[in-house]
């Protein structure tokens, strides 16, 4: 026994002398590949710390998160060739953009600028005949939504990142079920890893119906790791051509009964009509092509209609698949044109340093600088990495409240009476960089001033933070929130 138990020892110290050395040697491989693809500093930064400090979970995140595929092109199947023809069309628009376009509102000619940054770096065409509703929270937003699918006469088209099998999810099935006995084409797209919960059972019941429905980028063994990073975020229905939702709000209860843990659920759809929803149809179908690998390019798809009054709405997207952080880039300079105020809501503050200092400089120069965060999140290191980025905010004259009537999800950006985006996004690296989203920026001052109304309205719910309630704040907390801080960029 005492022979055998020396060999079972020596077997051991051997096994954990090589899987060290193995360790050691598979984390300096990664460390110099990210050191030579140049990333963002912080990222890699942030990577080679979990790397170094806690070595076997650090490598294991980097298999299932830290691959950048961007310059890859991965994603190439997105870029549709026969939608390229608008190509012509943008190229067009930012030539004739101040003319020809009949934008005469000085104070959206003042945003020219991020209308010809999204012609460029996302093929964002600007749409002029559209008709904007703004949809608060769930009682008003699944009402809307579930009366225009009813309605819907020749297709549905769907795209969502969290569908639940609960209240309002069996609705939604139920109204599809019913569309496709109909005859109605329908075709859902739904992201493997937000729809995690979603059952076989759930699908196959739309699908022996009739419905068209595909996961976006499934996650199954062995590829899991390496596309579990990029998720498809974007909520986007598009029914008949004609009308259109996108917004923050997902199919599930809590967006309209309010969280077990938070209660109320704050958020912000739109629903669009008009030239606008083409727009939203060609971000479907290049996503549908993605998952399906047919092309969808008919004219049924794209019906000539014109909403009845003149609102300036561009689609922006970004992603994987994209050259350029468009969003990102549409925040930072939509930050930057800022002249008499700028109000951000978000439930995740995570930015990079662009828009950080974008967000300091404007507030500094003397610009009324509103953000309203949630004073509770459903995820902690997320919400401790956010009030990280605070103090920094509060000494620069930005005005922070953080909302308590119970979880503010929505994702709006006002500026100066004239400019407002409405979409997916988050002030955030992950929907910045890894996230697919989608978001709707308006130039229309009777939709700003109502998104400032209700931004108004939620103030009402918040407590404004100020610089020495900030800093009475726990050792422990600093230390978490540091932490947090420190590992933000791979959030």
């Amino acid at each position: 026994m005492t022979i055998l138990t020396s060999i079972y020892k020596d077997i051991w110290h051997y096994t954990i002398y090589w899987y060290e050395y193995a360790l050691i040697l598979i984390g300096i491989i990664v460390i110099l590949f990210l050191i030579v693809q140049n990333r963002d500093p912080n990222r890699t930064l942030a990577w080679i710390l979990a790397i170094l400090l806690i070595p076997a979970a650090g490598l294991i995140l980097f298999y299932f998160f830290g691959k950048n595929y961007r310059k890859k092109r991965i994603f190439t199947k997105k870029e549709i060739a026969d939608f390229r023809q608008t190509e012509k069309l943008i190229a067009w628009q930012s030539e004739h953009l101040l003319d020809d376009l009949d934008i005469t509102n000085s104070k959206i000619l003042s945003k020219a600028g991020i209308i010809r940054l999204l012609l460029n770096n996302s093929k964002a065409l600007l749409t002029s005949m559209n008709k904007v509703t703004i949809l608060n929270n769930g009682d008003e937003t699944f009402p809307a939504i579930f009366e225009a699918l009813q309605n819907a006469k020749h297709h549905i088209h769907l795209e969502y990142y969290m569908i639940e099998e609960d209240t309002v999810g069996e609705k939604l099935k139920s109204i599809l079920i019913e569309k496709a006995k109909q005859g109605i084409e329908i075709r859902l797209i739904y992201d493997d890893v937000g729809s995690w919960s979603l059952s076989d059972d759930y699908i196959e019941e739309l699908t022996n119906a009739g419905v068209q429905a595909n996961a976006f980028i499934p996650v199954r063994f062995p590829r899991f790791a390496q596309k579990i990073n990029f998720r498809n975020h974007r909520k986007i229905i598009v029914i008949d051509g004609k009308v259109g939702f996108v917004g923050g709000l997902n199919f599930a209860d809590r967006y309209l009964y309010g969280a077990p843990d938070f209660g109320f659920w704050r958020d912000t759809h739109l629903r669009l009509e008009g030239t606008a929803v083409g727009s939203l149809q060609v971000v479907f179908l290049t996503d549908w092509h993605f998952t399906s690998d047919k092309l969808l390019n008919d004219s049924k798809y794209f019906p000539v209609y014109e909403a009845c009054q003149k609102c300036f709405v561009q689609i922006a997207t970004s992603g994987p698949d994209s050259d350029w952080d468009s969003i990102m880039q549409t925040y930072f300079y939509a930050i930057s044109t800022a002249k008499e105020y700028l109000y951000i809501s978000t439930p995740y503050f995570i930015p990079n340093e662009s828009i950080l200092t974008a967000i300091k400089t404007v507030a500094l120069s003397g610009v009324d600088v509103r953000i309203i965060l949630p004073s509770r999140s459903d995820s902690k290191l997320t919400y401790y990495g956010s009030m990280s980025y605070l103090k920094e905010l509060l000494e620069a004259d930005v005005h922070i409240y953080m909302y308590n009537k119970g979880f503010t999800h929505s994702k709006v950006l006002i500026v100066d009476d004239v400019f407002s985006s409405v979409g997916t996004a988050n002030m955030d690296l992950r929907s910045f960089d890894q996230n697919f989203e989608v978001n709707a920026l308006i130039y229309d001052e009777k939709v700003a001033i109502k998104l400032k109304e209700s931004f108004m309205e939620d103030l009402s719910y918040c407590e404004q933070l100020s610089l020495e309630e900030y800093s009475k704040r726990s050792v422990s907390r600093r230390i978490a929130e540091g932490i947090a801080r420190i590992f933000s960029p791979i959030l």
